[in-house]
């Protein structure tokens, strides 16, 4: 059995669409979600489905281990982030090679980096006038959006669109994509 650690800062609306994609999996389950914020949406997700929650510090996660024996123990074999903020510490990367993803709601390498999440990217792109959009799936490393690509996708964004309504194009992108490329890099059927 695969256990998928879902680190998440926010409402956690993908944590919840890759708990439910993964709920009656055979082989791959969510043991595990991981949040820097007690108040943070995806708790009461966690709660709901039963699924146990680690809460990190920052001073830990940045300086100390980084969480590795926490994970271990829980017998987390990969991670995945979903609207999670912080920069993921080396100690994390190299217990879990190429075992990390995650989603980024904008075609990198345009608008990555640090402080480029959420609501930000999509005013950015409205700001630039670009005609399209879309999500990268991508492994991580120790630089902001940087790892390899696994999978982009792209959606076309209008004229009349908003910095809202380009996030529900994305985030239907994110909701349709995400937890089928989980389960298909895991199960080595994809990179």
């Amino acid at each position: 059995m695969h256990k998928i650690a879902v680190f998440a800062s926010g409402a956690g609306s993908n944590a919840q669409k890759i708990i439910d994609h993964f709920r009656q999996h055979v082989t791959i389950q969510v043991g595990l979600i991981v949040s820097n914020k007690p108040d943070a949406g995806v708790v009461e997700i966690a709660k709901a489905a039963h699924i146990p929650v680690l809460f990190i510090e920052k001073e830990k996660f940045f300086r100390g281990d980084a969480y590795v024996h926490e994970l271990k123990e829980s017998g987390i074999s990969f991670i995945v982030l979903a609207g999670f903020l912080w920069k993921v510490p080396a100690p994390l990367i190299q217990s879990f090679p190429l075992r990390i993803i995650n989603v980024h709601p904008a075609l990198l390498p345009k608008y990555g980096g640090r402080g480029m999440y959420g609501s930000f990217v999509h005013k950015a792109v409205k700001a630039a006038g670009d005609t399209e959009t879309g999500i990268t799936i991508h492994y991580v490393d120790e630089k902001y959006d940087n790892g390899d690509i696994i999978l982009q996708v792209s959606c076309p964004v209008d004229p009349s669109d908003t910095p809202e309504t380009i996030a529900a194009k994305v985030h239907t992108l994110e909701y349709a994509h995400f937890p089928q490329v989980i389960e298909q890099v895991i199960s080595g059927s994809l990179y």
